[in-house]
């Protein structure tokens, strides 16, 4: 019930990737009309402190998240929404890709920050949803080569399907380490430039930094752990360069752009759909929660 410091504790609505039609505008907004369809960016920032006014407002200390607790998300019928974090979806863009520029921001805000371009090579630790999306970003950044691993065949399947260029299968076994970081190497075929862990493990991250070549960078994408134990002294006298990513930024206006472009296809990550009955919701959160082949599973309210 808690995701790092965010920890739940009375019942709360759920849900932040999602996408709408406008029933009803304030006197305010002039660039939206009901009707529109649009994608929401889900945190409400103060535009006050230091970070915002620096451009960096997903840092901000006051920010109004949905379904991070105390604040409720948005997995109802209607909700209220500032103007300017409704994004207008290209007439080429369903409702359903518009909900997932949210996970697709993750991985465009992580490739940014890890420098992701034509000239890097990339790792990916984590073949889950974060991980697939991370992927998908890194080759619209550019990326000539990408290397997934994972410690589920299906998901490396997938990520396969998906364009990775080699995927290699790992354990959870710290003991494996050594070995595995050897695999992957040989799969990249050459230096790795960028690694992005997108599980956020004490062994994922220690892969990262082991694997990623001297002047190299590892970006932490997901927090699996909130401690860690990481050969950091090794990565750091060869100049490895760590840095993490909280949420996102700027981000909608170029997820929607390369939906529209066909940059990126999100729809095969949508692999279940529901309704909002009592009864779909429930098997909903069954099917998400068994995992398997399930990897995004989407409600049509």
């Amino acid at each position: 019930m808690r995701i790092a410091h965010f920890v739940v504790k009375e019942p709360m609505v759920i849900g932040h990737e999602c996408a709408g039609i406008i029933e009803e505008v304030g006197d305010g907004v002039k660039h939206l009309a009901v009707g529109d369809r649009v994608a929401l960016e889900p945190g409400i920032s103060c535009w006050r402190c230091r970070h915002c006014k620096g451009g960096r407002y997903n840092l901000c200390d006051d920010m109004k998240f949905f379904a991070t607790p105390p604040y409720h998300g948005s997995l109802a019928d209607q909700i209220v929404h500032p103007g300017d974090l409704c994004f207008k979806l290209p007439d080429n863009v369903s409702l359903e890709e518009g909900a997932m520029c949210e996970p697709l921001s993750v991985g465009v805000h992580a490739c940014r920050r890890a420098d992701v371009g034509a000239e890097k090579s990339v790792l990916i630790m984590g073949a889950g949803p974060i991980g697939l999306v991370t992927m998908l970003s890194a080759r619209a950044f550019g990326a000539p080569r990408i290397v997934i691993a994972d410690v589920d065949d299906h998901r490396l399947s997938v990520a396969k399907s998906l364009g990775a260029d080699a995927v290699v299968k790992v354990s959870g076994n710290a003991e494996d380490l050594a070995g595995e970081i050897e695999r992957i190497q040989a799969a990249m075929g050459g230096d790795i430039d960028v690694s992005l862990d997108c599980a956020g493990f004490s062994k994922t991250m220690s892969t990262a930094l082991e694997a990623t070549r001297p002047g190299g960078r590892v970006c932490l994408v997901g927090m699996g752990h909130n401690e860690m134990t990481v050969p950091l002294t090794s990565a750091a006298i060869r100049e490895v360069d760590v840095v993490g990513i909280f949420r996102y930024k700027d981000t909608w206006p170029l997820c929607l752009e390369f939906l529209r472009s066909g940059k990126i296809d999100v729809k095969p990550l949508i692999t279940h759909r529901f309704g909002f009955s009592q009864g779909e919701v429930e098997e909903a959160f069954e099917v998400s929660a068994r995992g398997r082949d399930a990897i995004k599973v989407m409600f049509n309210l």
